[in-house]
């Protein structure tokens, strides 16, 4: 399996749609707008102030990480380099491919962020040690 590093993961722009009268849409479709199929959608919100979250990372899911409203950082790591992003618009995503360790904090009051994922909930996907996720990256 290919082992990708914090450089491989990139911010993608969604499709936006503009409406002067009634708002915007932004758009997600399998195989035209990701470079996976989302098998999987759920979201985070009421995270409390000082709180973060994730501090894992997945053997062979690839994420889309979306502020769907308000921001948050998230910061990923390939036992090598450490990459933080600043998300706050609906309309980017941050694709994080697999063997990514990812915390996300400083969540602003209202925050929720949406993860669209390659596959179902797998506990065999997930690193939750971080000795363990550096054994795993050889390092």
């Amino acid at each position: 399996m290919e082992k990708y590093n914090v450089f491989d993961c990139t911010i993608l722009e969604l499709d936006r749609h503009h409406s002067d009268r009634k708002g915007n849409l932004t758009v997600v479709e399998n195989g035209v707008t990701l470079p996976f199929d989302v098998k999987r959608v759920y979201y985070l919100y009421d995270v409390p102030g000082g709180a973060s979250r994730g501090a894992h990372a997945h053997i062979n899911l690839s994420q889309l990480i979306v502020a769907a409203s308000g921001s948050f950082k998230v910061t990923l790591d390939d036992g090598n380099c450490k990459r933080s992003f600043f998300l706050n618009r609906p309309y980017q995503g941050l694709y994080v491919k697999p063997g990514m360790w990812r915390e996300l904090d400083d969540f602003s009051s209202g925050a929720v962020c949406m993860v669209l994922a390659s596959d179902i909930y797998d506990e065999d996907d997930y690193i939750r040690d971080y000795d363990d996720f550096l054994k795993y990256r050889n390092i």
